[in-house]
């Protein structure tokens, strides 16, 4: 059964085309995942495809009664209860146990904070579909405000549904698991106003096939690219070296000539550079922050007790636990935006944070957004305008009001106000929230060299695994353990009931950029000390980024001098470029040698 059917479908806004030429039908038991940078109209696609908007040209038509429904990134829910809008039956209950709805049932909807409404609205959509109510089923950012035990379900119950499936995800693990299917599995590419589309093979992912084509996509256009720039120099030179009746050539095609060969004007079909987020640090000690004997309550209610936690220089930390476990209440007492009810709080005094909160949206819709970075007491100057270009905020976008602004250039801006403090100790909640595929991966690639301290709670899986060197859970019964193995081997404890030894005010969680996050018994009167047998776990995550990074960089000089050597005829030279070519691949084996050494002390 044919649901929807786009034919030559296009949409531009005042100052650019977000998509045209977009062609795609989607059929039952179909799954379409929509990809693309912030603002290039991902939910504007969604929105076509269900109806509620119509494209500037092409057309949309839909199979004759299917049955349609979206969840949306800020969904509008009836005015009422909880309970009255998801209704009863046991496939309410189901989707609302594990999302984490159950305990808003009596509370009205105009009182829900927009996590809280959006969770309220999934498990409504879930809910009906298990009772085959729809025919397509179209998700925005669906694992928004949703814990990693939620997510993991959340992609089991979505495999299994018999309706097609619209998503847009910046999940990676969910983009995966959700484009491998046994029916035609498809992401559809929004970039630079084209769209593409790549279908894999069954069972295949269509995640894989849009990465691979992308990458060639990338390759291929540099070359172009190379090429282009040649031949304007080409042009470039005849014309300054023409006769002197050329002399009067006109200054435009100078200038057109020279921007070419600079970089200039010609588009790129991605983005043309990758996001450039070093905005310089402080300074940091030797102290960052520790906590004793720490409590938090609300009330009645016990967040967690009795936490002693030190964060030293070079911490990479990762908070995880399941909605509600105060993961946000723990990030807010170490940056100092909240006072526990007992307990210490020590704070070294170079320590500059920087914290990037789950509340973009409470930026103000008529600031502009040159404005916001420059803050209320000063113009915004060239150091601002510079700073968002790194963060590609174009000229057109540094001049409109926030409300203009994607949820996900909202994210972006917020990470240019916090890294424009300059801090050496970063705390960041939910930061891939709203965020693209490019610029998690850069934002990924700059914590890697980021030289100060990192704490973070993140439900993306493929983030935590990337930027945390150890990570430490917040249980139900406000303790705190140390996670061996990783987010991974908390969703294995989460499933088998089994949880780490409770850090009590005995212990001691230390993240640290010289040793491993560990329970400090071994420093007990009586006990002697463990003897090390090896690099802690985050020394050998540092030395895994350091190898992978000199290996990208000695793939590219054995790339570089391939290409060099295929386009040599003279002896001598083929030689010599032979030779460092050679060397280069020498080292190549040697840094991928000792990567998967390093790799190999990690499992």
């Amino acid at each position: 059964m044919i649901c929807v059917d786009l034919s030559d479908v296009g949409l531009a806004q005042p100052d650019k085309v977000l998509f045209s030429h977009v062609d795609v039908t989607i059929s039952k038991g179909d799954r379409v995942a929509v990809v693309g940078v912030n603002g290039s109209g991902k939910t504007t696609l969604l929105r076509i495809m269900t109806g509620a908007l119509t494209p500037d040209s092409g057309d949309v038509r839909f199979g004759r009664g299917a049955r349609i429904v979206s969840l949306e990134q800020d969904p509008v829910l009836p005015e009422g209860l909880v309970r009255d809008v998801l209704g009863d039956g046991w496939e309410v209950q189901a989707a609302a146990t594990t999302l984490g709805v159950l305990p808003l049932f009596d509370r009205r909807t105009d009182q829900l904070s927009g996590g809280q409404a959006k969770r309220v609205a999934l498990a409504k959509v879930l809910a009906d579909d298990q009772q085959g109510a729809f025919d397509m089923v179209v998700l925005d950012e669906p694992t928004n405000h949703l814990d990693l035990e939620a997510i993991e379900w959340l992609e089991s119950r979505l495999v299994a549904m018999s309706a097609a499936l619209v998503l847009v995800t910046h999940d990676r693990h969910a983009l995966d698991r959700l484009t491998t299917a046994v029916g035609p599995s498809r992401v559809v590419e929004l970039d630079n106003g084209q769209s593409y589309i790549h279908q894999a093979a069954a069972g295949s992912s269509a995640y894989a096939t849009y990465l691979d084509a992308r990458a060639e996509r990338i390759e291929r256009e540099a070359a172009e690219e190379s090429t282009r720039k040649i031949l304007a120099r080409k042009e470039l030179a005849w014309l300054r070296r023409g006769a002197p009746a050329r002399s009067t050539k006109p200054k435009a095609r100078l200038r057109s000539a020279a921007e070419i060969i600079s970089g200039g004007p010609a588009a790129a079909g991605v983005r043309g550079n990758d996001l450039e987020l070093g905005a310089g640090t402080s300074r940091l000690g030797n102290q960052v922050v520790e906590l004793i004997g720490v409590t938090q309550r609300f009330d009645a209610h016990t967040v967690f007790e009795n936490i002693d936690l030190l964060i030293e220089p070079g911490a990479r930390l990762a908070v995880v636990g399941p909605n509600g476990s105060g993961k946000t209440t723990l990030l807010d007492i170490v940056a100092g935006r909240a006072a526990p009810v007992a307990g210490e709080v020590k704070r070294g005094q170079t320590v500059v944070v920087g914290y990037a909160d789950q509340h973009s949206s409470a930026l103000d819709p008529d600031a502009i957004v040159r404005k916001v970075v420059a803050g209320p007491y000063r113009e915004p100057d060239h150091e601002d305008k510079a700073l968002l270009e790194k963060f590609w905020f174009d000229s057109t976008a540094q001049y409109a009001p926030t409300r203009m602004l994607s949820g996900g250039e909202r994210r972006r801006l917020q990470l240019v106000m916090v890294l424009a403090t300059k801090p050496n100790l970063l705390i960041l909640d939910e930061p891939t929230n709203d965020l693209d595929l490019d610029t998690l991966r850069s934002l990924e690639s700059f914590l890697d060299d980021w030289p100060g301290a990192l704490v973070t709670s993140s439900h993306d899986r493929a983030f935590l695994d990337r930027v945390a060197d150890h990570v430490l859970a917040i249980d139900e019964d406000g303790t705190m353990h140390r996670v061996p193995g990783g987010v991974s081997g908390w969703l294995t404890e989460r499933s088998t009931g089994r949880t780490g030894k409770p850090v009590g005010s005995a212990k001691k969680v230390s993240a640290s950029k010289a040793g491993p996050a560990t329970a400090d018994s071994s420093s007990r009167p009586g006990k002697p000390k463990a003897a090390r047998t090896g690099p802690s776990p985050s020394t050998l995550g540092r030395q895994l980024r350091a190898a992978e990074q000199a290996m990208v960089k000695a793939q590219k000089r054995v790339d570089s001098l391939t290409e060099r050597l295929t386009g040599l005829t003279d002896s001598s030279e083929l030689q010599e470029v032979g030779q460092d070519l050679a060397t280069a691949q020498s080292e190549l084996d040697e840094h991928e040698l000792l990567w998967l050494e390093l790799a190999e002390q990690t499992h």
